[in-house]
C-alpha cells in the first residue's frame, strides 16, 4: 500500500467523522458523575469513547490545517494550535479519568468527589485538588477559542463546507451560555461542535476522493506539437 498525501488526508476525513459521532454518542443518556458511577464498566466505556474522540479529533483538525494551510493564514495557524492544545488537554484529563480515578477512588473518595465536581460546568471543589481546576479551565479556553478561530479560519478558505466550520464557531461560542441556561443539559451543547466534526471531516474526505482533473491536449495542437512530428 502506497502512502501519499491523499491518504492521509482522506484518513484525516474519516477520523474526524468518527471523533465527531463518538462526541455525540457519548453524551447520550450521561449519568450523573459521582463515586457510585466512576466503577461501572459503563463509565470505563464512555472514558474511552472521550479518549477516542479527543485523538481522532486532534487527527481530522490536524488535516484540516494542513490541506488549507495556504489559505487560512494566521489566523488559521492560531485557531489550530489552540485547538490542538485543547484537545491534548482533554484527551490528558480523560486519560487521567479512565486509569487513575477509579483506583483511587476507595481510598480518598472526596478528592475524586471534587474532581467530578470541577468536571461539569459551574462545579466546584469544596477541598484542595491541586492543579486539576487550572487544568481544566485552560482546557475549556482552549475548547472554545480554538473552536471559534478555526471555525472562522475554515470559513474564510472557502475549501471545506461552510455550514460546518460555521457551526464549529458557533458551538465554541455557544457553549458560553452553559452557566446562564441552568434548566438546559449542559451535555446538549456538545452536539453541534459534533455535527461540525462530521460535516467538516465528511467534507474534507470527498474533497480528497475526486480526482483532479488536468487540462487536456485537443487533437488539433497535438498535431502542432514538434514532440510529435517525427
Amino acid at each position: 500500500m502506497t502512502i501519499t498525501t491523499t491518504t492521509l488526508t482522506r484518513a484525516a476525513g474519516v477520523a474526524a467523522v468518527v471523533g465527531g459521532l463518538l462526541y455525540i454518542g457519548v453524551q447520550i443518556n450521561h449519568p450523573h458523575l459521582d463515586l457510585a458511577f466512576i466503577s461501572t464498566t459503563e463509565w470505563k466505556v464512555r472514558q474511552t469513547m472521550k479518549v477516542l474522540f479527543a485523538s481522532l479529533s486532534l487527527a481530522g483538525i490536524t488535516g484540516m490545517y494542513l490541506r488549507q494551510v495556504t489559505r487560512t493564514g494566521l489566523l488559521g495557524l492560531i485557531g489550530y494550535l489552540v485547538l490542538a492544545t485543547g484537545f491534548l488537554l482533554i484527551l490528558s484529563t480523560e486519560v487521567i479519568g479512565v486509569v487513575v480515578i477509579p483506583s483511587i477512588a476507595g481510598t480518598s473518595p472526596g478528592y475524586v468527589t471534587d474532581v467530578l465536581a470541577v468536571a461539569v460546568p459551574g462545579g466546584h471543589a469544596t477541598g484542595d485538588i491541586g492543579l486539576i481546576v487550572p487544568l481544566s479551565q485552560v482546557t475549556g479556553v482552549g475548547y472554545l477559542a480554538g473552536g471559534l478561530l478555526f471555525g472562522i479560519a475554515l470559513f474564510r478558505a472557502r475549501i471545506l463546507a461552510r455550514w460546518a466550520a460555521a457551526l464549529l464557531a458557533v458551538g465554541a461560542v455557544a457553549t458560553l451560555a452553559i452557566p446562564l441556561l441552568p434548566q438546559v443539559n449542559f451535555r446538549l451543547f456538545a452536539i453541534p461542535t459534533g455535527v461540525a466534526l462530521v460535516g467538516l471531516g465528511y467534507s474534507l474526505w470527498r474533497e480528497q476522493r475526486t480526482p483532479a482533473t488536468g487540462p487536456r491536449t485537443s487533437s488539433v495542437s497535438a498535431q502542432f506539437d514538434p514532440a510529435g512530428a517525427k
